[in-house]
């Protein structure tokens, strides 16, 4: 009996060492997609506060939808792997590829009232990125999806047993959330309770 016992606990920590690797691949994957987020969501930032230039409404959508992709992710490293969490950020990528096509769609053709806004990165301007943007999360949710959609065993994933990459998913997520506070002071400032512009920050002109 005691052998039996003891060669099953074998097998189990062998099979435990063997899931080891692909978990740490999806953690791994989706701290990738979450650090390139931030990456996009701080060029923006930079975009408005170096360079002076204010994003439009659609432009805010855009980086809500960003944000709430993030959020989804830091689900997963917070609470697990889930298809629930998985599906909040394809929702939010949807809308971000929504909100992006619309915008782009309106500016196309430059006319008073409808352009683009801001300055091109590559000859491209931010809504035509959002758009790439937004089709590049969905390729990599349906890679994510191919190569880890039926492991079982990443719902009984602790991301406590993988200090390191705790420690960098904490670290980016808490960078997000600054980002999203930081955003969110700014929308007040510019919009104020009225509807926003890019004309300035509403709030401080009326001081």
């Amino acid at each position: 009996m005691s052998h039996n016992t003891a060669t099953h606990g074998a097998t189990h920590i062998g099979q435990s060492a063997s899931q080891r690797l692909p978990v740490t691949l999806h953690y791994l994957y989706l701290l990738g997609m979450l650090a390139v987020i931030a990456a996009i969501l701080t060029a923006a930032m930079v975009m408005q506060y170096v360079w002076g230039e204010l994003p439009c409404p659609l432009c805010l959508l855009q980086r809500v939808a960003l944000l709430g992709v993030c959020f989804g992710i830091m689900q997963q490293f917070r609470n697990g792997f889930s298809y629930q969490n998985t599906g909040l950020s394809l929702l939010f990528t949807i809308f971000l590829l929504v909100v992006s096509v619309r915008q782009t769609l309106l500016d196309i053709y430059p006319r008073p009232g409808h352009e683009y806004i801001g300055t091109a990165v590559f000859g491209l301007h931010m809504p035509v990125w959002s758009i790439l943007i937004a089709l590049a999360l969905l390729i990599a949710y349906a890679f994510k999806l191919i190569l880890w959609g039926g492991a079982d065993y990443l719902r009984n994933a602790r991301i406590a047993d993988y200090p390191v990459i705790r420690t960098l998913a904490t670290l980016l997520s808490l960078y997000v959330i600054a980002i999203a506070l930081i955003n969110f002071g700014s929308v007040v400032l510019q919009c104020g309770l009225d509807e926003c512009h890019t004309f300035g920050y509403a709030l401080l002109n009326r001081l």
